[in-house]
């Protein structure tokens, strides 16, 4: 069993669905911390209501970005964990704490990158009428949103829909799609290539994650 850490900045809904998938024997994993950046998330609260121990880092507490990098590292690294979720951290980490991790740091990002770093994604989609709008999971670098790409999912924008709707059907394939990428990363099924930074999949995994249509969300 692979040891998981997650970082949250907010709502905590896709930490929810991890701690569901490990509950159920659906990841190869357990959940040993829940870190938060903001003492407010109501994250913290579904990581309690799980019994998952929980630390608050807030980054405010710090004079500035590298120190609280450095303090986050520090941390994560007591903790001994194989893999570092960020699902929902809302803060950029630098070079020396990805360098670090490389390779056990993961993301998860609204959008079909490398469209749309950063913030506002389901504007942006609506904005510019794309025909289609979906996720990313990579693995995390000092780079805003642009690590080597794990998996994505991606849903077509029906007519005439608003962010709400559009928000609650993304959410839905992050809810779906999140687990299964953690499952197979704690099973070795998928791997960062130190040498070629190439994300490694296994033949049958390959085809069945790295790129996904959900019609149906």
């Amino acid at each position: 069993m692979k040891k998981l850490a997650v970082l949250i900045s907010g709502n905590g809904s896709n930490l929810e669905a991890i701690m569901e998938a490990c509950n159920k024997g659906n990841i190869h994993g357990e959940m040993i911390c829940v870190i938060s950046n903001n003492p407010s998330a109501y994250g913290i609260e579904r990581a309690t209501k799980f019994k998952i121990p929980t630390k608050i880092i807030d980054h405010r507490d710090y004079k500035n970005r590298c120190d609280f990098d450095e303090y986050l590292e520090n941390f994560i690294e007591s903790l001994n964990v194989d893999l570092i979720v960020l699902a929902g951290f809302m803060r950029i980490l630098g070079k020396k704490i990805t360098k670090k991790f490389t390779g056990k740091m993961i993301n998860l990002h609204p959008s079909l990158l490398p469209l749309y770093p950063g913030l506002n994604t389901h504007e942006q989609v609506l904005m510019n009428n794309d025909k289609y709008h979906g996720i990313s999971i990579h693995f995390v670098t000092s780079d805003l949103d642009a690590g080597p790409l794990i998996a994505q999912g991606k849903i077509l924008v029906k007519k005439d829909q608003n962010i709400d709707m559009l928000t609650t059907r993304i959410h839905k394939m992050e809810h779906h799609l999140l687990p299964k990428v953690i499952n197979e990363l704690c099973l070795e099924n998928i791997y960062l290539d130190s040498q070629t930074n190439k994300v490694i999949y296994n033949q049958k995994i390959n085809s069945e994650i790295s790129s996904l249509y959900f019609d149906n969300f």
